[in-house]
């Protein structure tokens, strides 16, 4: 019964014509329903605050329905959201880079952050026990993230968080499929050596600190 239903329901697609044509409220209603979580998760890696991606999430949305006029039946209906969200979320860092003042919240991530980028690429042998050290490494993960340049961080974020193919990721971003898998790579090596830093001024915080205060020094 389950899988006739949801061979007979309306695709993304013909629900987004149906809101472009007809203003329907209640097939954009079922898309908000559908996508909010993704957007949301998007906007806060992103960005690395949980409030603000939240406000985020919520404007590409009505970004979206603002401008329904401009979506074309042909196109993808995930791939037009995507890239919605994504270019605000481009707006919305530069904007930051204008008041360098404004903080990150370092509540950003909750307890579903994966580790799947940590566990992969830097010196853990196997994911602690304790909710304390488990916080610590979404942390280190959240702040690993936040260091990447935009550009890589974009396509991090949407291959091994969102888990979009390097072809979607492409059209999301107009960009060459070539470009995605470089920019994944370069992004993922910059990534473990952070990461391989962080550990290892985790592991000596001591000396850490006092190569840090000879830095300032000199």
């Amino acid at each position: 019964m389950n899988l006739l239903k949801n061979i007979l329901a309306p695709s993304d697609e013909q629900m987004m014509w149906r809101v472009r044509s007809h203003d329907d409220a209640e097939a954009f209603a079922q898309l908000v329903n559908k996508w909010q979580g993704a957007i949301q998760r998007l906007c806060v890696r992103m960005l690395g605050d949980a409030h603000r991606g939240e406000d985020l999430a919520q404007e590409a949305f009505a970004r979206l329905y603002a401008k329904r006029d401009a979506y074309q039946p042909a196109a993808r209906f995930s791939t037009y959201l995507w890239r919605v969200a994504m270019n605000l979320c481009y707006d919305e860092l530069r904007r930051l880079k204008r008041r360098p003042e404004t903080s990150l919240d370092a509540e950003s991530f909750d307890g579903e952050e994966t580790f799947s980028i940590l566990d992969a690429h830097a010196p853990v042998e196997k994911a602690p026990d304790s909710e304390m050290e488990n916080r610590e490494r979404h942390e280190m993960v959240r702040a690993a993230l936040q260091k990447l340049p935009e550009h890589y961080r974009a396509v991090v974020v949407l291959r091994h968080y969102e888990d979009l193919k390097f072809r979607e990721i492409a059209d999301v971003l107009e960009i060459p499929t070539g470009t995605v898998k470089s920019r994944r790579a370069e992004g993922m090596e910059q990534l473990s050596e952070i990461l391989m830093r962080a550990f290892r001024a985790e592991e000596n915080p001591i000396r850490s600190e006092s190569r840090r205060k000879e830095t300032l020094v000199l």
